[in-house]
């Protein structure tokens, strides 16, 4: 049944075995009807399996939910449901344990499916190739990070699949997530013009590998993955699992020059442009003032935020 209620605590390092069921946590802010049919068809391609809802009322609830289960050994497999934020929440639920992460794409923004070669347009599918591979995962490194609460204080840590920001593109993301229109990734484009239209530059104080650098620049990411914001191929490069991070740097031009550029991050043209550059490391600290820090999307606190390599922190159900 899908809302099992024997969760049979289990000794951390216990080996999971397919007596347990599967966790389910499915986006709980979905709007307008569209969450509700994705559920729909998520429960009815899981038929077959046994299950457990650990979705919650808010974020919050179901990221508690889910690392419960987790910790008590209670499942064998975490499945979430939604775009990149859901994702974010499984990572940080299912990083540096044995339990393999399932993500079923239904969101926004689907950048860490698009990665791991997982479907995006297809529920059915989705949950097939997670469940065909709960017993065989690919195992990929995570960002492991650490930033001030939106109260400031510090060591506030977290997980990161994709990339981790600090400045213009975290601003972006920002305004991006307050807007109801326009949908889907054009959101993104638009907010990043409404945001240029006031942008100056950020001066950076970047500790990387242990070294300083001061940096002028319109932005700066940490990298994992290639692509954040929706398919934009910021460092078309990056592998997930080749045990470094990649910094990500474009230094000050113009803003009409920017705007420019901006197109052809969709192809990963930008990378010729003589104001981008990408610093290989495996530690990086990058202070911006009292700016937002973002995490696949979602808000992590606030700069100065430390990032460090992960290697093989996350199994995810993928196939190689």
């Amino acid at each position: 049944t899908r809302r099992s209620s024997d969760l049979n605590p289990a000794r951390q390092g216990v080996a999971v075995t397919t007596d347990l069921p599967i966790g389910v946590v499915i986006n709980p802010t979905s709007g307008k009807g569209r969450g509700a049919r994705v559920a729909a068809q998520v429960w009815q391609a899981l038929a077959a399996q046994r299950t457990i809802d650990l979705s919650g009322a808010n974020y919050e609830q179901a990221l508690g939910n889910a690392r419960e289960a987790v910790a008590r050994g209670a499942i064998r497999a975490l499945f979430v449901v939604g775009g990149d934020g859901m994702a974010h929440l499984g990572v940080n639920a299912c990083g540096h344990t044995s339990v393999p992460l399932g993500i079923i794409a239904a969101g926004t923004g689907n950048d860490s499916a698009t990665v791991l070669g997982l479907p995006t347009e297809d529920i059915a599918a989705a949950v097939a190739v997670a469940v065909s591979q709960i017993d065989s995962p690919r195992t990929v490194d995570l960002l492991e990070g650490e930033a001030r609460d939106s109260e400031g204080t510090p060591n506030h840590k977290f997980l990161s699949f994709g990339t981790v920001s600090a400045g213009f593109d975290a601003l972006v993301n920002a305004r991006a997530n307050r807007m109801t229109w326009p949908k889907g990734p054009l959101r993104y484009q638009v907010a990043m013009v409404l945001e240029l239209m006031k942008f100056r530059g950020i001066k950076y104080t970047a500790v990387i590998d242990g070294v300083e650098r001061k940096i002028e620049a319109m932005l700066c990411a940490v990298a994992n993955a290639p692509a954040f914001g929706g398919g934009m191929l910021i460092a078309p490069h990056a592998k997930v699992d080749d045990g470094e991070l990649d910094l990500f740097v474009v230094h000050r031009i113009p803003r009409r020059t920017l705007l420019r550029i901006f197109p052809k991050v969709y192809t990963g043209g930008h990378i010729t442009h003589p104001a981008v550059e990408f610093v290989p490391a495996q530690q990086v600290s990058l202070d911006a003032g009292n700016l937002p820090a973002y995490s696949d999307g979602e808000f992590v606190g606030l700069s100065p935020v430390q990032v460090r390599i992960a290697r093989g922190a996350l199994k995810v159900c993928a196939r190689p």
